[in-house]
Parts: C-alpha cells; sequence; structure tokens
C-alpha cells in the first residue's frame, strides 16, 4: 500500500466519472468512477496512517554531544519518540 496507489485509483475514478462517455446495459461507468474514488481515498487516508505509524516505531537514537580528551568521558543524548519535545 503506497500513497500512489490511493491517487492512481483517484485518478482513475475521476477519468471514468467526468470523462467517458460509456453506455451499457445495467452499467454506469460514472457509479464505478464514484466508487473508485473513495476506494483511492480510503487507500490513501490508510497509506499515511501507515507511513506515519511506521515512523514512530523507529528505536530510540544515541547521538554522542561531548566527548573528554583528558577523561574519556562521554556525554550521550538519547531521545525516544513518545517523549516530549524538548523546548
Amino acid at each position: 500500500m503506497t500513497i500512489a496507489g490511493g491517487i492512481i485509483l483517484i485518478m482513475l475514478g475521476a477519468i471514468f466519472t467526468w470523462a467517458v462517455e460509456f453506455d451499457l446495459a445495467g452499467f454506469d461507468i460514472n457509479i464505478l468512477g464514484v466508487i473508485l474514488m473513495l476506494g483511492g481515498l480510503v487507500w490513501l487516508l490508510i497509506a499515511i496512517y501507515r507511513m506515519n505509524v511506521a515512523r514512530r516505531a523507529i528505536a530510540p537514537t544515541t547521538v554522542v554531544v561531548e566527548e573528554d580528551p583528558v577523561t574519556h568521558r562521554r556525554v550521550y543524548e538519547e531521545r525516544h519518540y513518545d517523549d516530549p519535545p524538548v523546548v
């Protein structure tokens, strides 16, 4: 599931809804276009949600802030994604 897949479904639905003139007994191409657009919108929202959740699930980062050459002492800064932002 990617964002591009949702956008493609929305574009196909828009084309079927507004640009295609096709008549078949018992089949309405406009309804198919609306269904594709709604499906693409749902797909897009799910893809954005999954991307946001995956971004938060990254392991904590550790960064060396300072290193003293005399005592060989290192100060580390660890950040976790569930911590509140530092102001």
